[in-house]
């Protein structure tokens, strides 16, 4: 049996991978494969997480172990199988290359070949460049146009607080005023 799974990304319209597996593989496989066809160094904490139909998270295989917990069901790519937790096609998976930024690539299974073996993985289909492996903020600030959070961020510095009604204030504060737009209903 052969699973093949593509992968996308929201931020390059034209990226496309796609991977056939051996679904007696682990998800550590499957890791590997991902960052070989994507060109990504084995440096970064990544989790695959099993998704519903609507893209959202269900179940997480991380790269390390995590939960201390022994009441907690906890999976590490290097000890699942795929066979475990994928079982039928259109399985939606994430995978998190990015955890500072939560930058993912979007995988489904996309056909299950049965009456053929494959070997490891290989990737089958390449189209379009990946996105960059982590993102530079300093870069991404740059690109944003460069939010300048000075003194002026949250109006004119030559505020005048004698603007203020002093005497509605102390009305307030005694209980004989009330805010615009506080009236009761």
């Amino acid at each position: 049996m052969i699973y093949r799974f593509t992968l996308i990304s929201d931020e390059a319209d034209d990226f496309v991978r796609e991977i056939q597996i051996d679904p007696e593989t682990t998800f550590f496989d499957f890791h590997q494969a991902i960052l070989k066809a994507v060109n990504f160094s084995d440096d970064q904490m990544t989790s695959f997480f099993l998704c519903d139909e609507n893209w959202e998270k269900e179940k997480e295989v991380t790269l390390e172990e995590m939960d201390d917990n022994p009441e907690m069901d906890s999976w590490v790519m290097k000890d699942t199988l795929l066979s475990e937790l994928i079982e039928e096609g259109k399985q939606k998976l994430l995978y998190v290359f990015d955890y500072l930024a939560e930058r993912v690539f979007f995988i489904e299974l996309s056909e299950i070949v049965t009456g053929k073996g494959i070997q490891g993985a290989k990737c089958t289909k390449r189209a379009g460049e990946p996105p960059a492996q982590t993102i530079d903020f300093e870069e991404m600030l740059v690109q944003s146009g460069n939010l300048d959070l000075d003194e002026n961020f949250y109006g004119d510095q030559e505020f005048d607080f004698e603007e203020f009604d002093a005497g509605n204030l102390d009305n307030i504060e005694e209980g004989g005023g009330e805010f615009p737009g506080n009236e009761e209903y």
